[in-house]
């Protein structure tokens, strides 16, 4: 019998930077990828865009608070927020005081 679907654990996923999961290779994506950031207090990513790819993102904070600069404007999140970014806004994310997690979806 054929599975129609694919399941991965993201902590079995190696991290890039210390905290990035990424799960579209894992869980062989054709048109999303899905990323689990897991912040260290103070952690800071590098800042970038998706406008080669045209890729839309969606930042959704699951626990802890975060900031994330968007073509240099500092949108506080907490818990529960969501944030979409656009493929050519630069983004970069810079975690609080305590330990957050992050769940990113992107797209063309």
């Amino acid at each position: 019998m054929d599975v129609s679907y694919t399941k991965v654990n993201y902590t079995h996923v190696e991290p890039v930077a210390d905290a990035m999961h990424f799960l579209r290779g894992p869980l062989d994506c054709e048109q999303v990828g899905v990323t689990i950031l897991d912040c260290e207090p103070g952690w800071t990513g590098k800042p970038h865009d998706h406008a080669d790819e045209g890729h839309e993102e969606v930042y959704v904070l699951v626990e802890g608070a975060a900031t994330v600069a968007v073509d240099g404007e500092e949108v506080s999140l907490e818990a529960g927020d969501a944030i979409r970014l656009p493929p050519a806004a630069e983004r970069t994310i810079h975690n609080g005081d305590t330990e957050s997690t992050f769940v990113l979806v992107g797209a063309p």
